[in-house]
């Protein structure tokens, strides 16, 4: 059974840094390709980052993009996400999911399908 848990959201002030894990069981980091995503209130959920589980590529979102780093312990079974210069933009629910890598990519780069396996996500609120 597939099984993904995110953890380390909280209260941040702008400018502020987090780090999201997501500890993963019933598959392997190196047999799926795993993303974060995010929603926020009245927002579509949109894809933040994803990882590739072949060759460890990776995509950003542009809003993203020079502020959160991606990464994946393979022997802890976790996936990360690194984010710095927090701004209030950022404010939303962030899961991650795994799936097929052309499915995930799909979902993450152009929003379009689905994967069946999330999390129950973790709040993110950047606010001072």
């Amino acid at each position: 059974q597939v099984q993904l848990v995110e953890s380390g959201g909280g209260l941040v002030q702008p400018g502020g840094s987090l780090r999201l894990s997501c500890v993963t069981s019933g598959f392997t980091l190196d047999y799926y390709a795993i993303a974060w995503f995010r929603q926020a209130p009245g927002k579509e959920r949109e894809g933040v980052s994803c990882i590739s589980n072949s060759d460890g590529s990776t995509y950003y979102a542009d809003s993203v993009k020079g502020r959160f780093t991606i990464s994946r312990d393979i022997a802890k079974n976790t996936l990360y996400l690194q984010m710095k210069s927090l701004k209030p933009e950022d404010t939303a629910v962030y899961y991650c999911a795994a799936g097929p890598p052309s499915l995930l990519f799909k979902l993450c780069i152009l929003g379009r399908g689905d994967v069946g396996s999330w999390g129950q996500g973790t709040q993110v609120t950047v606010s001072s």
